[in-house]
């Protein structure tokens, strides 16, 4: 029995210590599988990059894991609301609050905010913060809350620069649009509804096309994206309300992980503004501002394109006959109002509708091409006469024009295009030069004519810069008494080489090139030197008579030009007489008035020379403050019969009703003396008493005059005695 008992302990002892053995068996293995399942969360959640937190709220303990590379500050109070307030950025924190009351409280299944927490290097982080209670209270109060929070600094970043991105195509001035590979549209900004005029809902899911391109157009670019991934180019395009624009269009492809392309952006860039001022830019280039018609700029262009093809051409070049009296007598805006006219008339009539230009000026070319023959340019240009003779209505005014043509063909008369528009202004100037109002084809003679006013051109440029000119004089006879009345100073010009150039040569070519103004001022000084030396010497009291050109005389600065010579020479005023020609005042009579003043103002005698060649009126000759009149050689030369003489007649009467004195030029004859003083002419100047002389001769002349007088004076002091 004891035995039985014994081994029956021994039995449950051995039990005993093998269930325990098994329990730490069964512990060791629950622990080693704890610690691999907390080993597989740890990694997890390392590898997820969220952090694992556990607030135990009735205990205030805050526990987390540290999986992120820069962690969170750990200074939290779990006491605190929520436990991490005090990392929480203040923007982000009542938010954060709201939403984790209202969980807590059994409204939200889940706690769930974005928001910044302050990370252990101090900057800060956004993070998705997520939990949910897991037990509660006898009450129902959550005892317990766990949840992740992760690190979503770079996803805000993302969206940060998507919204950027999508701000910007909002924004931006340039439309743009996506296209799948087929070119349909599947999304547009804000900006292409107001470039195209067409909106969002019109276009998605529609073809994308150019109204006003071939499907050539569309289909080179499709070419050359496929070639390139890449297309650029300006198109011309239609809005819906019928606006035509302008726009620089660009596409570039979008490929996909293959390399595939998906989907095409194209850019439209408005450039319409562009465009319209490159129309304007163009038109100040190429156009004259005031006719509208091509410029010759344009026209040299056309002049060079014609000489590279095998194409005969006639080149008609005018201009308008005496147009510069228009502009002063009238005004320069019924000169360019004049000019529009003559615009608008030929360009409505062919040959001259879109072949006409505007050279400049007055001055117009029409260009003919292949004209049937030389009588049909010959038509043309007889034509165009009889158009611009036709009386123009300006400004109520009726006035009758004419112009002088030259004509050039291509290529008989030159194969440049200088060389051709040159030829055909010289053909002008001599379709001018002959009486104007009429048509001259250009020939080589002409050509020889323009070489030598070329040359003589030069040669006065570089007679005034060698002081080639010089003053000859010309006596005035006081008929009645026989005496010298003064003289006309003269200018010439005198080359070493080829001695004495007619005035007839130059002074029109100076007149034209404008050198007649410094011709005139080298004149007028020399002349006041050489009579302030005579008076000095006593050889001369009177008047020497200088002209002015009508440049001259419309210079801004003339009388101060006078006063500064006379200063320098110091003669006096009043042994000055300045000649103007009759058309020279008449150009702007109200000008030449106050301009006249202001000479006689200063003690100047004024002389009217030419009288009877232009179109002055009494009642302008009576307001003209002159002192002198000069009767033209035409007239003179017409003494010997009744009308002639009638006429000088009329002429001194004239002048002596408005106390001027008289002279007559160009007096040859012993006849013409004798008719000239029974018509109470005072005085004549001509080859009759003496032919223009150079300064030295007049000299002599005046010591000749001088030393008759005196042995007159002593004759009759002998006589007396």
């Amino acid at each position: 029995m004891q035995l039985y008992i014994s081994t029956t302990a021994l039995t449950v002892a051995v039990l005993t210590s093998l269930l325990a053995l098994y329990s730490v068996i069964k512990a060791r293995r629950s622990q080693v599988k704890l610690m691999q399942s907390e080993e597989q969360l740890r990694l997890s959640l390392w590898g997820s990059g969220d952090e694992l937190w556990d607030w135990r709220i009735d205990q205030a303990q805050l526990y987390r894991s540290s999986s992120w590379k820069v962690p969170v500050e750990e200074s939290t109070n779990a006491a605190d609301f929520p436990p991490n307030k005090q990392q929480i950025h203040p923007n982000d924190l009542s938010r954060v609050q709201t939403l984790l009351q209202q969980h807590l409280a059994g409204e939200t299944e889940y706690f769930e905010a974005t928001y910044r927490i302050k990370s252990s290097n101090n900057n800060w982080t956004w993070v998705l913060d997520r939990g949910k209670a897991v037990t509660f209270d006898a009450e129902g109060n959550a005892t317990r809350v766990t949840g992740t929070l992760r690190n979503i600094q770079h996803l805000i970043q993302a969206e940060e620069q998507m919204q950027l991105l999508v701000r910007c195509l909002e924004t931006i001035s340039d439309a743009v649009m996506v296209c799948d590979h087929n070119f349909t549209i599947l999304d547009v900004n804000p900006a292409f509804k107001k470039i195209t005029g067409l909106s969002q809902k019109r276009v998605i899911n529609k073809q994308f096309q150019l109204s006003l391109h071939s499907s050539d157009f569309m289909a080179d670019i499709r070419t050359k994206l496929s070639q390139n991934d890449h297309w650029s180019g300006e198109i011309r395009e239609q809005r819906p309300n019928g606006e035509i624009y302008y726009a620089k269009l660009t596409f570039d492809a979008v490929k996909d992980e293959q390399q595939q392309t998906s989907q095409f952006v194209a850019v439209l860039s408005d450039i319409t503004e562009r465009k319209r001022r490159e129309v304007e830019l163009n038109n100040l280039v190429n156009k004259d501002t005031l006719t509208g018609l091509p410029n010759r700029s344009v026209f040299i262009q056309q002049l060079s394109a014609i000489v590279t093809r095998d194409t005969e051409y006639a080149i008609l070049a005018f201009d308008l006959d005496n147009f510069k009296k228009i502009n002063d007598s009238l005004g320069h805006e019924l000169g360019d109002n004049l000019l529009c006219k003559i615009t608008a008339r030929l360009s409505q009539i062919a040959p001259y509708k879109d072949a006409l230009y505007r050279l400049g000026g007055d001055e117009f070319a029409i260009l003919i091409q292949q004209p049937k023959s030389t009588a049909s340019v010959e038509s043309i240009a007889k034509d165009l006469l009889v158009l611009i003779n036709q009386p123009f209505f300006v400004n109520k005014h009726e006035l009758a024009i004419s112009c002088s043509i030259g004509i050039v063909t291509y290529p008989k008369h030159g194969k440049d295009a200088q060389v051709l528009l040159r030829n055909a202004d010289t053909a002008m100037y001599n379709a001018k030069s002959q009486g104007a109002n009429r048509y001259l084809f250009f020939n080589d003679s002409m050509n020889q004519l323009a070489v030598k006013r070329l040359q003589i051109e030069n040669l006065i440029r570089h007679g005034l810069k060698e002081d080639y000119f010089c003053v000859y004089y010309q006596p005035k006879l006081n008929i009645t008494t026989g005496e010298l009345a003064g003289m006309e100073a003269l200018a010439r010009f005198n080359t070493p080489k080829g001695g004495l150039i007619s005035p007839a040569n130059f002074i029109p070519i100076a007149e034209e090139t404008g050198q007649i103004v410094e011709i005139g001022e080298v004149i007028l000084r020399k002349a006041c030197q050489d009579v302030k030396s005579w008076i000095d010497q006593g050889l001369f009291s009177g008047k020497v008579a200088v002209n002015l050109s009508s440049r001259q005389f419309s210079l801004p600065y003339l009388c101060e030009q006078i006063d500064q010579i006379l200063a320098e020479t110091g003669l006096a005023s009043f042994h000055l007489e300045l000649e103007i020609t009759e058309g020279t005042v008449m150009q702007s009579p109200t000008l030449a008035i106050e301009t006249m003043k202001k000479l006689r103002a200063r003690g100047m005698h004024l002389a009217m020379d030419d009288f009877g060649t232009g179109y002055s009126s009494l009642a302008y000759l009576k307001q003209f403050p002159l002192n002198t009149l000069k009767i033209d050689k035409v007239f003179i030369d017409d003494l010997n019969t009744a009308r002639g003489r009638n006429m000088v007649d009329t002429i001194v009467t004239i002048a002596h009703n408005l106390n001027l004195t008289v002279v007559a030029e160009g007096v040859e004859q012993a006849e013409q003396v004798e008719q000239l003083h029974k018509l109470r002419c005072e005085i004549i100047q001509g080859y009759y008493y003496s032919k223009p002389i150079s300064g030295n001769e007049f000299k002599l002349l005046l010591q000749d005059i001088k030393q008759e007088r005196l042995a007159l004076a002593m004759s009759n002091s002998s006589s007396k005695s």
